[in-house]
């Protein structure tokens, strides 16, 4: 689809039925970044596949002023939040604005390749029970270097994962498509009705392990979890977030512990907790001691003291300041 082609079903829903491919949304989230938010938007105009949607949400975004991004692009759907719901949060405030059969979460910091989605549709239509997939994805730079090409479990005693391909040159060994452990929250695709029956994501996390909690409620509902290596996006990664911040240490560290607390039981759950209690949270306080970097260390340890407090089943949002 060209870009007046993606204009004209924007512009005129109309068209999209003309279009014998299901409709796709696509929705990304912004903070702070319209810049970044646009230069997506510029990417997704090249898109060849020929029935979209874009959904874009402000999540209260306070020092970058937004508006341009509905300016430029009238006919995306432009949405705000009026303050910042998390990654879960904003996504779900999204959702109930997208009316594609797909929904292709993607994060504001990448750029997608023109061919993207069509590998993602054809393998959802011949794959059913296939409930959550992720594209291949290669950093903006170093270029050609891999981020995701699928994952290994997650370990019971440490809450952590591997990925395949990490940091890899990416020499076309990874262009297959099979079962993963769990999908990449910077692209992620669900079918509408996959939503519809397992629900959305768990917003208490406000910044990490969300996917990954709703890739396991998808995988116990009894649907597949798939690397779709042959689709590819771009990630800018470390733009969002940035470096080992307090906000950082403190959400992974909080969310591990929360994702082993909702989704394990019995002798793993009690192995998550001590093998954290133990030596994860020694081990790193005494690094954060050594390097003299105690706000990192404050928020290390408001981290486990979140989790002996609050139940993992309640959904309070909470936005801690660190």
């Amino acid at each position: 689809m060209n870009v007046s082609g993606a204009i004209l079903l924007h512009l005129h829903p109309l068209f999209a039925h003309m279009s014998t491919q299901p409709l796709v949304s696509i929705l990304s989230v912004n903070f702070n970044q319209t810049q970044m938010t646009i230069e997506l938007i510029e990417s997704l105009k090249k898109v060849t596949y020929p029935n979209i949607e874009i959904v874009i949400v402000d999540n209260g975004s306070e020092r970058d002023n937004p508006d341009p991004i509905g300016q430029k692009f009238p006919y995306i759907k432009f949405l705000k939040t009026g303050k910042n719901l998390g990654f879960a949060g904003g996504n779900n405030f999204g959702l109930k604005h997208c009316t594609g059969e797909y929904i292709f979460f993607i994060n504001n910091d990448v750029l997608v390749e023109p061919g993207f989605l069509e590998p993602l549709v054809d393998h959802f239509k011949t794959h059913p029970k296939c409930g959550m997939a992720s594209p291949r994805i290669v950093y903006h730079k170093p270029e050609g270097l891999l981020q995701y090409a699928g994952t290994t479990p997650i370990n019971p005693y440490t809450v952590r994962n591997k990925g395949i391909g990490y940091r890899e040159p990416d020499t076309g060994q990874y262009r297959d498509v099979r079962p993963t452990a769990y999908i990449h929250g910077a692209a992620m695709m669900v079918p509408r009705k996959v939503i519809d029956e397992v629900g959305e994501m768990y917003e208490d996390y406000f910044l990490y392990y969300e996917e990954v909690d709703w890739n396991e409620r998808i995988r116990k509902a009894g649907y597949e979890i798939w690397y779709v290596g042959t689709s590819q996006i771009i990630h800018r990664e470390s733009v969002s977030v940035g470096g080992m911040s307090p906000l950082k240490v403190y959400y992974l560290n909080r969310n591990r512990l929360l994702f082993a607390r909702r989704n394990f039981n019995g002798t793993k759950l009690l192995s998550a907790w001590v093998f954290y209690t133990l030596v994860s949270l020694p081990v790193n306080s005494l690094r954060f001691i050594a390097k003299g970097e105690f706000k990192l260390l404050e928020a290390l340890w408001k981290a486990y003291v979140w989790n002996v407090t609050h139940s993992p089943k309640v959904r309070p949002l909470e936005v801690v300041k660190l």
